[in-house]
């Protein structure tokens, strides 16, 4: 059984960018536009990109091992939509470019310990929240 539900997935795998955040050795936050894919086998997000293995975001979640990443869009005037996904980041070496063809072998693998949700299953206004795993 997913962490994610239904309606979350269905919204995961109709989008193709979101923004990924990390931490440096100093506490300084790093938000960056990436690309990502819902594993539907691992149930994680895995997020990768050209120059992915030499990229601070990608040194930064293989030294904390933690991200926060978002998706969000606006599917109609005033209807906001979007996943907030905070989890376990592995900084793999190989096999991104196995999922995109035309990027660096090197991504990041999600694994959530925190989804919150607005427009998707609740209204955008009232979102929703909850640790998993």
């Amino acid at each position: 059984m997913s962490v994610f539900t239904p309606a979350e997935i269905e919204y995961l795998t109709s989008q193709r960018i979101g923004r990924i955040a990390t931490v440096n050795a100093e506490g300084q936050p790093h938000v960056v536009p990436a690309r990502f894919h819902y594993n539907p086998e691992l149930d994680t997000i895995e997020v990768g990109g050209h120059g992915m293995g030499t990229s601070k975001k990608f040194r930064d979640a293989a030294r904390t091992g933690r991200v926060a990443f978002v998706i969000d869009d606006v599917s109609q005037p005033r209807q906001v939509r979007g996943l907030e996904i905070r989890g376990r980041a592995e900084a793999l070496t190989t096999g991104g470019n196995e999922i995109w063809p035309d990027v660096d072998p090197q991504f990041i693998r999600i694994t959530p310990t925190y989804i919150a949700s607005w427009g998707i299953d609740s209204d955008w206004s009232n979102p929703t929240g909850r640790a998993v795993k």
